[in-house]
């Protein structure tokens, strides 16, 4: 049944790269929460690197001012929303994907 279920995801991937413009990567998990609860669309998990995880958004405009925001502690958000996608975040982070 598990192997069945792994062909039929096999079958919806879609190739993304992972570099260029298409993309905006971050390796911090409060910067793409800040990113999923402003609306941007977490594409993926970058996980080549066993001790990191990337982040994987599509390139949208504004995405480089949120990011900026949360970095310089000027961006507000409602807390609420903040809360439950930090744990829906967590959850796709320690899955078996």
């Amino acid at each position: 049944m598990k192997k069945q279920l792994q062909n039929e995801q096999a079958k919806e991937l879609q190739y993304i790269p992972l570099g260029g413009d298409e993309v905006y990567a971050t390796q911090d998990l409060g910067c793409a929460n800040a990113l999923v609860t402003a609306g941007f669309t977490l594409v993926t998990l970058d996980r080549a690197n066993p001790r990191k995880v990337r982040f994987i958004f599509r390139r949208e405009a504004g995405i480089e001012g949120i990011a900026d925001d949360f970095w310089s502690d000027r961006l507000e958000q409602k807390s609420r929303s903040y809360w439950d996608n930090i744990k829906n975040l967590k959850n796709r982070l320690y899955s078996d994907e």
